[in-house]
């Protein structure tokens, strides 16, 4: 089963997170599929690739629940039903 999950990097007090599609057995900083996007919690900046995020959730990957919440607030999950209504 493949993952839309949180890769962490950057110091100690110092988070930076890339979100990746990554096998869900992988180790959470390990081998992944491919890097759909970047979070930056100290300043509040997400960066999607929208076209990958939507590849992965039709082939049937699942989004963790933080994932699941920066992709609400950044409005995937709106254009990917508008896109099925059509």
């Amino acid at each position: 089963m493949v993952k839309i999950r949180l890769q962490r990097f950057g110091s100690a007090k110092r988070p930076f997170y890339r979100i990746v599609a990554a096998d869900a057995l992988a180790k959470r900083d390990g081998r992944f599929l491919e890097i759909v996007g970047t979070y930056d919690p100290r300043a509040d900046q997400v960066k999607l690739n929208n076209e990958s995020i939507e590849k992965w959730l039709n082939v049937g990957a699942q989004p963790t629940d933080t994932v699941r919440s920066i992709l609400k607030k950044a409005g995937v999950f709106k254009e990917l039903t508008s896109k099925k209504a059509e």
